[in-house]
């Protein structure tokens, strides 16, 4: 296992290939695994890094008080130790808003941003009622008890998820942290980073599911809408896990982002 030492934490990450860096960041609820067809298939062109976040997987777990801005801390001194940066990074869902605090606090390690079924935190995307609505579903969730616990969320797939990669998502779901996911949906609930969107100056893709019922295609406009010259790519018959759910077109349009700006 492949660590760094950031601070008091020990954080954990899966690197494979050669060539142009490309990060990767995992959503709430998960770990690097969920990049396994990216690791297995970028490889060739890229040095992808994909972390285990704070309090996920195989990294410590998130002390008191531990917030957004220091999970992007946290990924900045990842890239920096590696000697990565400046990068193409890469998040999907929760972890598009932490590449976007990313980015806010460390620009210079960032070479382009990849925008994956993600949100300007759930605030900054998603009505208010959906909000409250997803608030309440985490804490019925979170209130279970163990043997109860269940931390799939609901629409993450446009239909079943992919036969292939359904063991992947039940040891994941067997590792996952209750006071971490907690911390992460309170954080996705109360943040809005519009603010942030116009002043992007780096080359943006936006690769969106078609049918992503977390994140829907609205959201994307709007993102597309803000940020300046950003490329927006839909994957057909995708939902919200869209590197699990249709692998090849995904890869194959992080690759063409990443080679026309290399």
């Amino acid at each position: 296992m492949a660590t760094v030492q950031v601070g008091a934490l020990e954080i954990a990450y899966d690197r494979v290939g050669q060539g142009p860096p490309l990060v990767l960041v995992h959503g709430a609820a998960v770990y690097a695994r969920m990049w396994q067809p990216q690791l297995s298939g970028l490889a060739d062109e890229f040095t992808v890094v994909a972390w285990d976040e704070p309090g996920s997987g195989r990294s410590s777990g998130i002390p008191a008080g531990f917030g957004l801005a220091d999970y992007a801390d946290c990924l900045a001194a990842l890239i920096e130790e590696l000697r990565l940066g400046p990068a193409h990074v890469a998040g999907l869902s929760w972890g598009g808003t932490v590449v976007l605090e990313l980015y806010r606090r460390h620009p210079s390690v960032v070479r382009t941003l990849l925008l994956v079924d993600t949100y300007a935190g759930w605030k900054g995307s998603l009505p208010p009622e959906e909000v409250a609505a997803r608030v309440e579903g985490t804490k019925r969730m979170l209130a279970a008890p163990r043997e109860q616990f269940d931390p799939t969320l609901p629409g993450l797939f446009a239909g079943d998820p992919p036969a292939e990669f359904v063991p992947l998502l039940d040891a994941m779901a067997r590792d996952v942290r209750p006071r971490t996911l907690e911390a992460q949906l309170r954080m996705m609930a109360e943040t809005d980073q519009n603010d942030l969107l116009a002043d992007i100056t780096v080359p943006t893709l936006l690769l969106w599911g078609e049918l992503d019922a977390r994140s829907p295609l609205s959201v994307a406009h709007a993102f597309h809408e803000a940020i300046p010259g950003a490329e927006l790519v839909v994957i057909p018959g995708a939902g919200h896990v869209s590197n699990l759910e249709r692998p090849q077109e995904f890869n194959q349009a992080v690759r063409a982002f990443c080679r026309a700006h290399a």
